[in-house]
């Protein structure tokens, strides 16, 4: 069956090439050039204990602010101990050396996270607006806060931040920054999954053999929102805001301001459970909508194993979209913004429901790998577990048609996007800063791929590095419209959270096709002051600070 696939995806790409989109683009995996040891280590010994399949979480950032971005890797811990037993386990950090190579510093950072136990997810955000990225590490047993100093390195902060009053036994799969109360200070948002300790795992079986348990087994959680207070503060307003009464498996969290009111929601990817959306009132509460505007269910209004989820604009009419992946069988969720008033779901128009259906995903995102200005969607793929017929699956890549559908192109990337394995967390950024999107891919028991785009068709792009000074200094929140010279408009959002447990490179990234000049980028930060730049030039990587006036300049 996977033959015929392979085979099928290829003629899909010949398709394509006859179509004038011809895969020219290949991703080469450079993770051979650096020397590092790290693996995606989920100490699987043949007993099945239940957060064994969700490990690997991706952040890609600038950590020491060289301009160059840098890569941050969770990883697993002994079972049933809980601990990173041995460097095998340890959590990995990646410099960026400028020459196509990285070098591991996690040691002399003092990230290794030696006493973290089970990490899963990373998100990256400058929370004390120093200009310096730090991170949160979601786990199972105690979540971790860490301050980037400035100095190369970083220090565990969690102890009295008010993230450490966290249930022992919860377990946490990722987290996304934002600032939903619009006071400049970055908060926290955790996507919960379960209560879970070693000591009440539970053991399954399948025609005698164990496997690992179905979802139901478990009870959902509520998910949790940390309001930013300053001096490393943060209090859980979970209640408060309204997150509290609803039970759900969270896997991935979308940020994006999906009504266009001026402030930022969240989508909440749920794992056999129904999504939520959480609407910001803008009075510090939210409140959940995902029925109300069609994205709770797919649509056949049942629910799905979601896991990764991203929100951008796929179709370029200025509404942000919603993605998630699931599992072989089902229909990856594709759902089309109408204006801020609800969702339809286009998997099945889009051609996503034939694409996806042979395909477990994991981390996953839009992506405009080929610089036409129209944002791809890429999954990272594989079962749950090896007992499953053709478990290892190879990445995939649904290339854009205008707006209007979607093409497996998957096959045309070279042999090192289609290797086989266990995928599960991903994150994109340009490592070279070529304008190419590259791909950073964990995969259980391997060394991560670092995969650079080669850029094989020559077309244009603009990169937007952001300041604010006004908002967040890392700008979450902002909307970005680019206008070209043809007249063609295209939009994206400074959201870095992405997919599942991962967050990926927090500028703004523009294809531009054939276009060289750029007639004006609009930029609309958190807040509502609208900064407008015009005739610029493409190919470049473009950094912009806000503006302390509240006006356009």
């Amino acid at each position: 069956m996977r033959q015929i696939y392979a085979l099928l995806s290829a003629a899909i790409v010949l398709a394509a090439a006859g179509q004038g989109r011809k895969p020219l683009i290949r991703y080469v995996d450079v993770a051979a050039r650096s020397q590092f040891t790290y693996r995606t280590n989920n100490d699987f010994t043949g007993r099945k204990y239940f957060p064994q399949s969700m490990c690997g979480g991706v952040a890609i950032f600038d950590y020491d602010g060289d301009g160059r971005m840098d890569i941050f890797l969770t990883n697993g811990a002994k079972l049933p101990e809980l601990k990173k037993a041995d460097a095998s386990f340890h959590n990995c950090l990646l410099r960026n050396k400028g020459d196509g190579a990285f070098e591991d510093v996690t040691a002399r950072a003092g990230l290794a996270g030696a006493d973290l136990g089970y990490c899963f997810g990373v998100a990256a955000g400058d929370f004390d607006n120093d200009g310096f990225g730090d991170l949160f590490i979601a786990n199972a047993g105690r979540n971790a806060l860490y301050r980037n100093q400035g100095d190369g390195t970083f220090q565990d902060v969690t102890a009295g931040s008010g993230l450490d009053a966290k249930e022992a036994d919860l377990l946490s799969v990722g987290g996304a920054w934002l600032d939903y109360d619009g006071d400049g200070l970055l908060d926290l948002a955790v996507a919960n999954y379960t209560v879970w300790s070693p000591q009440t795992d539970k053991r399954c079986l399948s025609e005698g053999q164990e496997i690992y348990c179905y979802p139901s087994v478990y009870r959902g959680v509520p998910q949790r929102l940390y309001r930013n207070l300053g001096r490393g503060r943060f209090a859980d307003v979970t209640e408060r805001a309204g997150w509290g009464a609803l039970n759900g498996k969270g896997m991935g969290m979308s940020v994006a301001d999906y009504n266009h009111d001026g402030a930022v929601d969240v989508f909440v990817a749920n794992d056999t459970e129904r999504n939520f959306l959480f609407l910001n009132q803008k009075d510090g509460t939210f409140k959940e909508a995902a029925l109300l505007y069609g994205v709770a269910y797919d649509d056949q209004a049942t629910v799905v194993s979601a896991m990764g989820c991203d929100a951008r604009d796929f179709d370029n009419d200025g509404w942000e979209d919603v993605f998630y992946n699931d599992i072989s069988g089902q229909i990856f969720g594709l759902f089309r913004n109408e204006g801020g008033k609800f969702f339809s779901y286009v998997s099945g128009t889009h051609g996503i429901d034939r694409a996806s259906r042979p395909y477990t995903g994991w981390g996953c995102g839009f992506i405009d790998y080929n610089n036409d200005g129209w944002k791809d969607i890429y999954s990272a793929n594989g079962e749950l577990e090896p007992l499953m017929k053709n478990a290892q699956h190879h990445d995939s890549m649904f290339e854009n048609v205008r707006g209007k559908s979607f093409v497996d192109v998957s096959a045309g990337l070279g042999e090192d996007f289609m290797t086989l394995g266990y995928q599960r967390g991903a994150a994109f950024g340009d490592l070279n800063d070529d304008g190419q999107m590259d791909l950073v891919v964990t995969s259980l028991g391997r060394r991560p791929k670092i995969m650079l785009n080669t850029g094989g068709r020559g077309a244009h792009w603009l990169l937007l590095a952001v300041t604010g000074r006004r908002g967040n200094r890392d700008g979450i929140g902002a909307r970005v419209k680019v206008t070209t010279g043809a007249g063609r408009q295209l939009y994206n959002h400074v959201a870095p959270g992405v997919g599942f447990m991962s967050t990926s490179d927090r500028r703004v990234h523009f294809g531009l096709g054939a276009e060289r000049l750029i007639r004006s980028v609009e930029i609309e930060w958190p807040g509502g002051g609208v900064q407008r730049l015009t005739n610029v030039a493409a190919d470049q990587i473009l950094k912009v600070e806000e503006p302390l006036r509240n006006s356009q300049e």
